[in-house]
């Protein structure tokens, strides 16, 4: 079977952006509001994996959720996905997930900054430098054969769409939103279309769904 590299659920402003500015502890997404970015659509549904409560949506959204973690080996996510805080790496943060992060792989944090390796149950974090391609290298072996997710911020998934290194993607659209600055994924969806086909699915949630895969 083929080792694809694929994103997942990522989420932008109906203008292309993927945060806003000003990114700290308190604000994780900077002036752009996670509740209604992500939460507005996957955070309601049944799948989500912090749902404390029963119930949730269930239908298309959810089942965009539910495929998260099929068949994922390993996520590459850029340093400022991982941590808010720029320059030398602190040895105290461990990320914003707590003690049970979501990933369940290897997960390969690209950064300036490298810091030692450690596991937070059976998520392990390692720290690397590089370009995509030499990343992605690192990458596969710890995946085992199986699929390679982007996990983000927009300025990563940007530079592996650039090295043309991603296979599908799946990119949920708030048309709601609108950020004005930020982390930019793309002025247009149009953008790819050289190099993916495209399904635009709306969901009865409000998102709009891009579903791109190669030519």
């Amino acid at each position: 079977m083929t080792q694809l590299v694929k994103v997942q659920n990522f989420c932008v402003s109906a203008d292309g952006f993927g945060a806003g500015t000003g990114q700290s502890f308190e604000r994780p997404f900077g002036h752009a509001d996670p509740g209604v970015l992500i939460g507005s659509w996957a955070g309601a549904t049944a799948s989500w994996p912090t749902r404390t409560d029963a119930g949730g949506s269930r239908g298309l959204d959810d089942y965009l959720v539910r495929d998260f973690s099929n068949n994922i080996g390993a996520e590459i996510m850029g340093a400022n996905k991982f941590s808010p805080y720029r320059g030398p790496a602190r040895l105290d943060w461990q990320g914003w997930w707590g003690d049970n992060p979501p990933f369940h792989t290897p997960v390969f944090v690209m950064t300036h900054h490298p810091r030692p390796s450690f596991s937070l149950s059976d998520t392990t974090f390692h720290f690397v430098s590089g370009s995509p391609t030499e990343v992605l290298d690192l990458t596969r072996e710890a995946a085992q054969g199986k699929d390679i997710r982007i996990g983000g911020g927009a300025q990563t998934v940007r530079e592996f769409l650039d090295a043309d290194l991603i296979d599908t993607l799946h990119v949920a659209v708030s048309p709601s939103v609108t950020l004005g600055e930020g982390s930019r994924l793309w002025e247009s969806p149009d953008e790819l279309l050289d190099r993916y086909h495209c399904d635009v699915v709306p969901s009865p949630s409000g998102v709009i769904h891009h579903l791109f895969w190669r030519r």
